[in-house]
């Protein structure tokens, strides 16, 4: 842990280079942060944070600046939160109010983008697939089309690559024994029972209905599975765009959706709010790009994220309130619906 004097100098020039988005000197600190030291103290405090890989120095000039283990020091414990201004909240409470879930969705997305200048993405609520009947037909040696009905009476179909060949009679078998079973359950419930009673059911059913599960989350899930507003705005930031390796990155972390589901993912299982820093959440993203996110609920159940893309340099008092309270909004919206 770092002493009281080194976290509020860190502190202070995490925040000073928030705001002006230049390296910070050992004159603007001692301006700053409010302690009664001598420039050789604060230079020497400065070294150690850069030992620590808190600060690094740019070629260019003397002042430091937060490097993301900096940044993640920052926000995990030195940050305050602000209060959202009645502007702000009122705006988001007169965009997210029940409508067409839909609508408000893209919405949340919008005003996330607007209140911050950043992008703003919201993941589409996953809700569990129950099924009333469930069928197997064979396309091909090792192709099976994956037939699920709805309680409802909708049909999703759903290709499933078997690593065998199975006769017709096995197919008509496997989905006899599902249909019997767990009819009118979710597939996540499913799932969940399987795992435990696998080891009695035979292997070759085994195969086959550990494919139809994963095919059945694919279909749950089905459309598109984020909406996405204001990704120019990030385009046009001059910490990102001018480094075309980075601007690139970003690019792809857009058009590969999957390394921005990821994130997301991550999100439905974590409590309250969440940022992402650079490349931690484990997926490739930049190094100055961090994702602020929080899970939002449908009578209870955790369906989806809601969150905000930005420059890590952003200033997380002001986002982290307008994600967290976006989410509860979204949250009471979809509810009412």
């Amino acid at each position: 842990m770092l002493d009281k004097r080194a976290q509020v100098l860190l502190k202070t020039l995490v925040e000073r280079y928030i705001a002006e988005g230049q390296p910070v000197g050992s004159r603007t600190l001692s301006r700053y942060a409010g302690l009664d030291l001598s420039p050789a103290t604060i230079r020497n405090v400065m070294a150690d944070l850069e030992e620590l890989g808190f600060i690094a120095s740019p070629h260019t000039s003397a002042g430091r600046v937060p490097t993301p283990a900096g940044y993640r020091f920052f926000v995990d414990t030195l940050l305050v939160i602000k209060q959202l201004e009645s502007r702000e909240l009122n705006r988001l409470e007169g965009e997210l109010h029940p409508d067409n879930p839909q609508r408000v969705i893209q919405s949340a997305s919008q005003i996330l983008s607007q209140l911050t200048q950043f992008a703003g993405v919201v993941m589409t609520p996953r809700r569990a697939l129950s099924f009333k009947h469930i069928e197997f037909l064979k396309l091909s040696e090792k192709r099976v089309l994956l037939i699920v009905v709805t309680p409802d009476g909708d049909v999703q179909n759903r290709i499933l690559f078997t690593e065998r060949d199975y006769s017709p009679a096995e197919l008509v078998e496997t989905a006899n024994y599902i249909n019997q079973n767990y009819a009118g359950q979710t597939l996540e419930d499913l799932r969940g029972r399987l795992q435990g009673e696998l080891r009695d059911i035979r292997r070759d059913m085994t195969e086959l209905m550990t494919a139809a599960l994963e095919a059945g989350s694919a279909l749950a899930e089905g459309g598109e599975q984020y909406v996405v507003s204001g990704e120019r705005n990030l385009f046009a930031m001059r910490d990102l765009s001018q480094d075309m390796g980075r601007m690139r990155q970003l690019v792809e972390m857009f058009e590969r959706k999957s390394s921005l589901l990821q994130i997301l993912d991550l999100s439905l299982r974590g409590q309250g709010v969440q940022i992402f820093i650079g490349g931690e959440s484990g997926v490739s993203a930049p190094d100055d790009v961090s994702v602020v996110t929080a899970p939002y609920r449908v009578d209870g159940e955790v369906v989806g994220t809601v969150g905000v893309i930005g420059p890590t340099r952003m200033a997380y008092d002001r986002v982290v309130p307008i994600v967290d309270v976006t989410a509860k909004l979204l949250s009471s919206a979809l509810s009412q619906h």
